[in-house]
């Protein structure tokens, strides 16, 4: 489900709005340790798009 989401992700991130979005979807549908994958990849997939910060904070424990 992991790879899934991301490439949910990767597509719908040239609009911040929508990309929040599909992450609040992908927050309450993976699992924990799937969780923490997600966080790993957001951090370093937000390095590139700084316009996406915002929806990281959803994201932090």
């Amino acid at each position: 489900m992991f790879d899934y989401t991301k490439s949910i992700l990767e597509r719908v991130s040239f609009d911040p709005i929508l990309f929040c979005k599909e992450l609040e979807k992908a927050i309450k549908t993976l699992l924990p340790y799937e969780m923490e994958q997600l966080r790993e990849w957001l951090f370093n997939f937000i390095i590139e798009k700084p316009e996406l910060q915002q929806c990281v904070l959803r994201v932090n424990p």
